[in-house]
């Protein structure tokens, strides 16, 4: 199960993300740029400027600099609102530098892309159209407003019409091309960075829970002894103090209150052992600890084996490691089909020399058509509201959960598949046809392979397992 604050992963969160010093130290690379360019142009290719006003436009942006790094801290991180500001400056005075140089004729026009793609990459989706919005609007200027480029004689160097028609063609469409494929990558860098954050915590949730109950195996076993040493002595102190009323009791309450705390560690002992033998358990045994905790949720869960019901087991079944990674991906697989499930889960394992499968399936509705090829992928709702159970009105699936699973079973060496059954979507909903026991599955169904020969231990019956564990709190 999973049980995530999903509010850290928020949009939200991600504001104040850019840090001002990180913009500060690219605009000084475009100033020298800039001035580098200037140099070269007036002095080596001899082409006549308007020298005084470009280097005023340069001189602008080297002097927000100044500004921006006397006022402000270094680790200073830029809001939403002065990153757009920040940004629309640069566009601003490239723009207007442009102007100066020949408009869309120059070479350099290509960098008006720039603070596109950091909105795009660093910034929400309204910031991203606000700088899309303002380059489309100077380029179009640029293509009409500008100061042409002349040699040293006087001669005009102006591209034909048509280039500068195409120019401002090709970088309209380059702004809104750009800006949609850096923010598309943007958003689903971030989107599996925080469900790799989310399967961490999950993973981590799932160890301090195994760890915990070995903590707690450990304190039964260390308590027993002294427990059983209370109760006997408890036990001939009532009889001793058979004449004394009052004293016999308090020895009675002594010996009842020793077989509480016994039975309290006994039950919380079942719950996790860090016995070398528990480390290592029959594939059965693993899939019925994933399954425990959706047992009694209203929703019927068949487990077979081999064909087998789990109440008549093979003998011989495999022996698998009992690893957190694979209990949580395997619960939260169980979870998923217990909530779309109308009715009845069914849990098959088989395995042959080749390959250990477990494949969960349910009677509900199945995943939608159009997004079952991008299951297991992050944030992306793996079943529709229309199969949604009513008993679990209100449900919004992040896709969070099986992505972890995915990730976790991967882990551990698993494949995963994903399918529908032989219902349809669509159709109405008809029952599994014989006895529900042996029926498969109509809805949703996913199926978790691993080879036989990376999850399965040797199990001779002779190898020794090695000193137990104890917890060292």
């Amino acid at each position: 199960m999973i049980d995530l604050n999903t509010q850290i992963l928020a949009t939200q969160s991600r504001g104040d993300w850019l840090r001002l010093r990180t913009l500060v130290n690219l605009r000084w690379l475009a100033v020298a740029g800039q001035l580098l360019a200037v140099v070269i142009v007036v002095g080596w290719l001899d082409i006549s400027l308007r020298l005084d006003l470009c280097l005023m436009t340069i001189a602008a942006s080297a002097a927000f600099n100044i500004a921006a790094t006397l006022v402000t801290a270094e680790s200073m991180r830029l809001s939403n609102t002065s990153a757009v500001a920040t940004l629309l400056f640069d566009l601003v005075q490239l723009g207007v530098l442009l102007g100066l140089c020949g408009g869309l004729a120059n070479p350099f026009a290509a960098l008006l892309l720039a603070p596109v793609v950091i909105a795009a990459t660093a910034l929400g989706a309204r910031s991203t159209t606000i700088l899309v919005a303002a380059a489309a609007c100077i380029i179009l200027l640029l293509g009409f407003f500008n100061l042409p480029l002349r040699v040293a004689d006087g001669t005009v160097l102006a591209p034909p019409d048509l280039l500068v028609a195409g120019n401002i063609a090709a970088l309209l469409i380059a702004v809104g091309f750009v800006a949609l494929y850096a923010r598309r990558v943007a958003r689903e860098s971030d989107s599996m960075g925080d469900a790799l954050l989310a399967t961490q915590m999950a993973l981590a949730r799932e160890q301090r829970l195994t760890a915990l109950g070995g903590v707690v195996a450990a304190a039964a076993h260390e308590l027993g002894t002294p427990l059983a040493t209370i109760k006997l002595v408890s036990t001939e102190l009532v009889e001793e103090l058979a004449n004394q009323p009052a004293l016999c009791d308090d020895a009675k309450l002594i010996r009842e209150q020793a077989d509480r705390c016994r039975d309290i560690l006994r039950d919380m002992g079942r719950s996790g052992k860090d016995d070398a033998l528990l480390r290592q358990v029959p594939a059965l045994a693993l899939v019925q600890e994933a399954a425990a905790p959706h047992r009694n949720r209203g929703k019927t869960i068949i487990l077979r084996i081999n064909g087998a019901p789990e109440s008549a087991p093979p003998r011989q079944q495999p022996l698998v490691a009992r690893a957190p990674e694979t209990i949580h991906g395997l619960r939260n697989l169980v979870q998923n089909a217990v909530d779309f499930a109308v009715q009845t889960v069914w849990i098959d394992i088989d395995w042959d020399k080749r390959q250990l499968k477990i494949r969960i399936g349910d009677d509900g509705n199945g995943y939608p058509p159009d997004l079952i090829g991008r299951i297991g992928d992050p944030f992306v709702r793996g079943r529709s509201t229309e199969s949604r159970p009513e008993s679990r009105p209100g449900y919004e699936g992040m896709g969070l959960g099986l992505f972890i699973a995915k990730t976790l079973l991967e882990r551990a060496g698993g494949r995963l598949t994903f399918a529908n059954g032989t219902q349809s979507r669509g159709r109405l909903r008809r029952p599994p046809l014989g006895p529900v026991e042996h029926a498969r599955p109509s809805g949703a169904i996913v199926e978790v392979a691993w080879p036989y020969a990376s999850i399965a231990l040797p199990d001779d019956g002779r190898a020794p397992l090695g000193e137990n564990l104890r917890n060292e709190g």
